[in-house]
């Protein structure tokens, strides 16, 4: 078993340094994901990079936090679904939806489901999604734009994960309370 280190800003790669202060600047502390990304700087600054293009995407709040944590819960991610279930409530997304995606329950809107729905899709036939459930995605209200972004977030979503897997990212003290287990799993 590799154990892959948890850096600080005392301990990084240098090139990792300036990522790190940035995290704790966004976040307030540093999230032990980025700690642990800190080994692959390009990787850290990719993250951080692809994170803030999907925060400016034209999801809201809801349907942002649908498209991260289908991805988490699909990908059984013991980390990111207790740290987006975090950032839902920092963003004002009601607990109805959280746990509708964490406990895999039907959401509480029919566009919501559709979000989840293609994303599911979209990860779990590696962009082969056809036609009628692309066009069933744009019946629902969304976009050819929202097509390529749920594109976006599943390239985040695909690097904390597999980070997370690989690393067994040790969880954070403020998401603890939000800890998560896969049903079934």
């Amino acid at each position: 078993m590799t154990d892959f280190t948890v850096y600080t800003l005392d301990n990084a790669p240098e090139q990792s340094k300036a990522l790190l202060q940035k995290s704790i600047s966004a976040f307030g502390r540093l999230p032990s994901l980025h700690a642990v990304m800190a080994e692959a700087p390009g990787l850290l600054e990719g993250y951080q990079q692809l994170h803030q293009l999907f925060l400016n995407s034209s999801f809201d709040n809801d349907e942002k936090t649908v498209v991260w944590q289908t991805i988490n819960v699909e990908n059984n991610c013991h980390y990111c679904v207790p740290a987006h279930t975090a950032i839902a409530k920092a963003m004002g997304v009601s607990d109805e939806i959280s746990n509708a995606l964490r406990d895999e329950t039907p959401l509480p809107t029919a566009k919501l489901e559709a979000l989840r729905t293609f994303a599911l899709a979209m990860m779990r036939q590696r962009g082969f999604v056809e036609d009628d459930k692309v066009q069933a995605f744009l019946d629902a209200g969304f976009t050819q734009r929202q097509v390529l972004e749920v594109v976006l977030g599943l390239a985040q979503k695909v690097m904390s994960n597999y980070t997370n897997h690989l690393a067994k990212t040790p969880m954070d003290s403020a998401f603890s309370k939000y800890e998560w287990h896969k049903k079934g799993a």
